[in-house]
């Protein structure tokens, strides 16, 4: 948003997210005082929709999963002419969210595993960043829906692809159809694994998260705590960094998965 201030505030933004994105730059424009658009698919938390609406942008919904909501995003920015910022092929992002692993290697240098959940994979990307210029040792893995794995099948062949079944994961965060070339070439090469785990795994996930350290996590942010039960035999005795990458989720749906 600094960088194209003058542009943003002449024409104001638009973007789709899912929730994290959508309320860094609802935050961005507060600050910069840019009127902020976000896009986003229905089925998105109210608690999420409510906190961007707190931060002063304008919230529409469209589509059953981000890829739709980014597409709506992009034509109505060329109809109406607002700037368009992407949630994933988007280079200043990546780099924005690589701080954040920069702030776990400064603190805790022997990391010697890193799990991050992976939508569009910023994340990802950002951790590939970071830990293999640092410490090429340091493994990255990446968690996914196995309700949503065009990311995971896209790596594997190292093409971009959609899925051709549709997305069926209740992890909103996580529910893309389709892969991203900026994230894409940015792990290639670089991400070490990626483990495809069930919604159930993330609701458990969320509930062990609860009990054992009183954070709350929503599904997709819970995806690394799931991947690394699931491969806990391979990280036995390892210095773990997992990132739980967002709390939002409704007071019910909470309540229904600790009592499971």
């Amino acid at each position: 948003m600094e960088k194209m201030k003058d542009q943003a505030v002449k024409s104001g933004v638009i973007t789709a997210s899912t929730g994290n994105h959508a309320q860094s730059i609802a935050y961005a424009g507060f600050l910069f005082g840019v009127k902020v658009t976000i896009v986003m698919p229905r089925g998105a938390p109210q608690m999420k929709i409510q906190a961007i609406k707190d931060l002063g942008a304008n919230v529409i919904t469209y589509g059953d999963v981000y890829d739709e909501a980014l597409d709506y995003s992009q034509k109505l920015s060329a109809e109406i002419g607002y700037l368009f910022v992407h949630g994933v092929n988007e280079p200043l992002l990546h780099e924005g969210v690589a701080t954040m692993h920069l702030e776990i290697f400064e603190q805790k240098p022997e990391i010697d595993v890193v799990i991050n959940p992976i939508g569009g994979g910023s994340g990802a990307s950002g951790a590939c960043i970071v830990y293999k210029t640092l410490n090429p040792s340091i493994r990255v893995i990446g968690a996914q829906a196995k309700g949503a794995p065009a990311f995971y099948l896209s790596w594997k062949e190292g093409r971009l692809r959609s899925t051709s079944e549709p997305v069926t994961t209740a992890a909103e965060g996580l529910a893309t159809s389709r892969a991203y070339e900026l994230s894409l070439s940015s792990l290639q090469g670089r991400l070490d694994d990626i483990i495809l785990v069930e919604d159930d795994e993330m609701r458990r996930a969320v509930k062990t998260i609860f009990l054992a350290t009183g954070q709350i996590a929503e599904m997709s942010g819970a995806a690394s705590t799931a991947a690394a039960f699931k491969i806990k035999d391979q990280i036995r005795h390892k210095n773990i960094a997992l990132l739980v990458s967002g709390g939002n989720i409704e007071s019910e749906q909470l309540v229904k998965i600790l009592q499971q």
